[in-house]
């Protein structure tokens, strides 16, 4: 079997790849934008690390060749003067299709977000649902996997914890009292694993977040303690932040804006949790937390 990936060096493709190494029949193609990204792929046998442009149909055409499932991971959260979520967003996970299509690719897997939707208010939500509609109207077995915030070693998502943990006091968004549903990436890569292994037909979208909700002040607390310490968390006005992303995202042509402080303090929640459905055990906050402590 082959696979191809799409954003194989974000710190979900590097630990999905962490995980398909052991895959020994399985061929992966690892897309990534410049030869630069090669040296943060895993090493083995089974990967091949390949440039893709997604303004250039060949270059996907090529990775694609011989595919029998497509998993896209690249997209964006925060705009940049070079890319928006219109081109970064849509427009690639429409030029995937295409050449997924062109290659007789048998299954597509798209990593969306808790919370998308093309009638969404908030523009990221918008864009990742119209990426979904792109994706489960192309005519090709598709699941979407709409997914939480995600932690782990390496991820933005950890950074941010422990910076917020480390000291004795820390202020964020709104005193951090949005519930959130955080996975872990290896529970992430299970379930990607076992979606591009399996026989696929159709389309379904299923979401999947970690075992617990949690508001997020309680997290940072939570990893505090694990770290031998207590932090006590203030409060940023989130009115204020949107205030002051607003101009400073002007004035630089891309960064923080107020979309993103609404995606990061949006509650997340979900009707029904995938995990079962997938067969996979879901990790536990404070497992998550001492597997990043632990990689310090």
């Amino acid at each position: 079997m082959k696979l191809c990936i799409t954003g194989a060096n974000s710190s979900v493709g590097q630990n999905l790849l962490s995980h398909l190494i052991q895959q020994s029949d399985v061929q992966i193609t690892a897309g990534v934008r410049s030869e630069r990204a090669f040296g943060d792929l895993p090493q083995a046998d089974n990967i091949t690390p390949t440039t893709i442009s997604y303004d250039d149909d060949s270059s996907l055409q090529a990775a694609m060749q011989g595919a029998n499932c497509v998993i896209h991971l690249a997209g964006i959260l925060i705009e940049t003067k070079h890319s928006n979520y219109a081109s970064a967003n849509v427009a690639a996970t429409a030029a995937v299709v295409n050449a997924a299509k062109a290659q007789g690719v048998e299954h597509i897997i798209f990593i969306s977000v808790i919370g998308a939707s093309p009638q969404a208010r908030n523009a990221y939500f918008r864009s990742k649902g119209s990426a979904e509609d792109i994706v489960t109207a192309s005519g090709i077995a598709s699941t979407v996997l709409r997914t939480p915030i995600l932690l782990g070693p390496g991820t933005a998502g950890a950074s941010s914890l422990l910076g917020a943990a480390k000291g004795p006091t820390t202020k964020v968004l709104g005193g951090g009292l949005y519930t959130m549903r955080p996975l872990d990436t290896d529970d992430l890569s299970a379930a990607l694993v076992k979606l591009s292994l399996a026989n696929a037909s159709g389309t379904r979208t299923l979401e999947l977040v970690g075992p617990e909700p949690i508001k997020y002040c309680d997290l940072i607390k939570r990893t505090a303690k694990l770290m031998g310490s207590e932090v006590e968390v203030g409060v940023v006005p989130v009115w204020v932040a949107k205030l002051g992303s607003a101009i400073t995202s002007t004035l630089k042509g891309g960064g923080i804006t107020p979309t993103v402080i609404d995606v990061i303090t949006s509650d997340e929640t979900v009707a029904r949790n995938a995990d079962q459905e997938l067969g996979i055990e879901l990790t536990s906050i404070d497992g998550t937390l001492n597997k990043i402590l632990e990689s310090e």
